[in-house]
């Protein structure tokens, strides 16, 4: 916990709801702990609530990438198109399927993959689009939906910051082949450790996927696949089922906070990104202004009792491993202007009125 006084980005608090305490202690009286009715309960209702057929619970979001992408049967010699401006989860997932990441340039308004960006990285090897939804916002997914299908393309959706967000009425992880979810516990549905999820309208990709996450098994000691150990245990999947409860009310939260964010925050020296086209585009997983004193900018307000996080301050292609990745012919200008940028603001959930307003004055107030 911080300290009394100060706007905390993140509250763990270390207690869990009765629902909570009950949910695990039925878990440990079930005596099933990996891939039990919990995990099964759970994945229905994921789906459900994601507008999809199918959802398969695996250990995190990373995994969810790697095992949606092999299988739709992407591998070595396949090139994946995905933005540098993201966790690494999600090109190590790429990496990790054997595929090539591709990195595409930003939206400097948004700072979401460009599609201009990503049509001059296309090669006769591309045979995906990751698309990441940054921050909790959805975009233009017709439009994307579209251009994958032109092009002969898997569209992908990494979902790690956008639970429940919704573009033209489809929920976040129905456009895709497969959408890859995390829950990790500071996301806006999150476990109480790691835990992940993918969700499909594919028969054929839930099915393999299933297989994939459980060592290769079709059957009880019939290994089909090379597979890998990513099951959702009982636990994590007993207590998401009592937290998507809550879900829509933490995003309402959010989007106040954020609401307010944007019609009070006056500043010369502080950008906002563009507003979502809906209020149901953006959960608001982080609340991300932009400032080119961001350094003086994080230290006023910290000085003033207000946490701040940068997501993230080193893109993908400036880190160490990933260098020699290809991008856009013409450069990854935005991306690189955006993390030099860019900072998060506290929007969680259990924020008071009143945490919201020191947030405003503080950042209103900064001179550099």
């Amino acid at each position: 916990m911080a300290s009394p006084g100060i706007v905390s980005f993140v509250d763990f608090t270390g207690t869990a709801s009765t629902e909570e305490i009950e949910a695990v202690d039925r878990v440990f009286r079930s005596g099933q702990l990996i891939l039990g009715n919990e995990v099964s309960l759970f994945e229905s209702t994921w789906a459900e609530r994601c507008g999809c057929n199918y959802a398969v619970g695996v250990g995190n979001g990373l995994d969810a990438i790697e095992i949606g992408l092999r299988s739709l049967g992407i591998g070595p010699g396949d090139e994946v198109i995905t933005t540098p401006m993201t966790a690494v989860a999600t090109v190590l997932g790429i990496v990790r399927a054997g595929g090539t990441p591709v990195l595409a340039d930003i939206d400097p308004e948004t700072a979401l993959i460009s599609l201009s960006s990503v049509d001059r990285c296309l090669t006769s090897r591309t045979k995906a689009v990751l698309l990441v939804h940054l921050y909790g916002q959805m975009r233009d997914l017709h439009e994307w939906k579209n251009y994958c299908e032109t092009h002969g393309l898997a569209l992908i959706e990494d979902c790690a910051q956008s639970h429940d967000a919704i573009d033209e009425g489809r929920v976040a992880g129905s456009w895709g082949e497969f959408g890859a979810f995390s829950f990790y516990p500071t996301k806006n549905l999150g476990a109480a450790g790691d835990a992940g999820a993918l969700v499909t309208n594919g028969k054929d990709i839930a099915e393999r996927a299933r297989s994939l996450r459980n060592y290769g098994q079709r059957s009880r000691y019939e290994h089909e696949f090379v597979g890998l150990n990513s099951r959702m245990d009982e636990v994590q999947a007993a207590i998401l089922r009592c937290r998507v409860e809550k879900l829509c009310e933490w995003t309402e939260r959010r989007r106040q906070i954020a609401s307010r964010y944007r019609n009070e925050i006056q500043s010369d020296y502080i950008r906002l990104l563009v507003e979502p086209r809906s209020l149901d585009n953006h959960v608001y997983h982080l609340f991300v202004v932009a400032s080119r004193e961001r350094e003086r900018l994080q230290r006023h307000l910290i000085d003033l009792g207000v946490e701040t996080l940068i997501h993230y301050p080193i893109p993908i292609h400036e880190q160490s491993p990933f260098r020699s990745l290809t991008t856009d012919p013409i450069g990854l200008m935005n991306s690189e202007d955006h993390a030099r940028e860019c900072l998060s603001l506290p929007c969680r959930p259990n924020m008071s009125d009143s945490e919201v307003e020191r947030v405003v004055e503080a950042v209103n107030t900064f001179r550099p």
